[in-house]
């Protein structure tokens, strides 16, 4: 099927949208459910079962996020600037012992990747700090014609460390603007809120481009493989390579629109390639809170390459149409963090918003 897939011509804009990522008209069911786990712990760190706590709705969600950046017509509330490109992913021998998901083992999966700038500002450049963190958006495409989508950005960490402070955050940001009296509602706010204050007072680096700086999942996944045993991670994204920032002169000096022209640059040489990794969680880490990063000495598992092979052509696809969802997840991963869900209803949000 892949191969098949891999030869079309992909200009056709109902052809793309209904065969190689369908989503109008079932993904509302498909990824508002939660699937419940039925398998029995085994070989998992001693972690107490976490509750979720009410949230704000998917509505205060977007609000907050656009008292900062605007609300603008037909656009996404936020990571509005991105690029989307066709890739293949194709698992590694080791991620079948996470995980019994279809994409985790067998032949490669195709892959619609999303690189897209922090914000709500379609037209931001690619060096500004507001740009940071950076995003990387996948969508799987299974072989039993299902989906999964996974959602990553450049820092390790969050500012916040549930749904609710997120929103406060993001609140106090835009009533915060430039050449507001002092305490600003935002300098309060990071007061009272170490993480968000680290974040805030944090290099933000611009990337020298999209596939040289690595990205992360941020909230903690479960994972059952074929015989059961369950374990807990985070996934990231890493370069082929080191990482590489412009720093300097040349920041000063770089395109707006830099990362773009880079990528598309490099892939008239071939493809390029970038590694899916999985960091698991010991006993103690947190699972609920994603403003805490696990410890590097944490065991890292690669699942397997993210082969990125073309720009796909916009003019095949609504690209305002495509959503990530990162509650779509197929039988062996689960949601572990309740912040998978409240972000999940804000992107649904921030979708039917953009639509209408």
């Amino acid at each position: 099927m892949l191969s098949r897939m891999d030869s079309a011509p992909w200009t056709q804009r109902g052809r793309f949208m209904m065969c190689c990522f369908p989503l109008h008209g079932r993904y509302f069911a498909a990824s508002l459910q939660c699937l419940v786990a039925t398998t029995a712990l085994a070989g998992a760190p001693d972690i107490t079962p976490i509750v979720p706590a009410a949230g704000p709705d998917s509505a205060q969600m977007v609000r907050a996020l656009n008292s900062v950046y605007g609300a603008r017509p037909h656009v996404r509330a936020n990571h509005a600037k991105g690029l989307l490109l066709q890739a293949e992913f194709t698992p590694s021998p080791d991620a079948a012992s996470v995980s019994r998901a279809p994409h985790f083992h067998g032949a490669p999966s195709l892959v619609l990747v999303r690189f897209s700038n922090f914000g709500g500002r379609p037209d931001i450049t690619d060096s500004d700090a507001l740009a940071f963190p950076y995003g990387m958006a996948l969508k799987f495409k299974l072989a039993n014609g299902h989906e999964t989508d996974l959602v990553m950005h450049s820092f390790n960490g969050f500012p916040s460390a549930t749904a609710a402070d997120f929103v406060d955050f993001m609140t106090a940001m835009g009533r915060s603007p430039v050449g507001a009296q002092h305490p600003t509602m935002l300098e309060r706010y990071a007061d009272s809120h170490p993480q968000a204050k680290a974040f805030l007072a944090m290099a933000k680096p611009a990337p020298a481009s999209f596939i040289s700086q690595p990205y992360f999942s941020v909230n903690a996944f479960q994972f059952t493989n074929a015989a059961g045993q369950i374990s807990y991670g985070r996934y990231r994204m890493v370069p082929d390579g080191a990482a590489h920032f412009i720093e300097g002169t040349l920041l000063t000096h770089a395109a707006p629109d830099h990362l773009s022209t880079d990528i598309r640059a490099r892939l008239v040489n071939g493809p390029v390639r970038m590694s899916l990794q999985l960091q698991l969680a010991d006993s103690g880490d947190a699972l609920d809170d994603p403003s805490i990063a696990w410890p590097l000495a944490r065991r890292v598992i690669t699942l397997g390459s993210v082969r990125i092979d073309k720009v796909v052509d916009l003019a095949a696809l609504d690209e305002q149409a495509l959503v990530f969802l990162p509650d779509e997840l197929p039988d062996g991963i689960e949601v572990r963090d309740p912040m998978i869900k409240a972000r999940t209803r804000a992107y649904v949000e921030s979708f039917e918003q953009r639509m209408r």
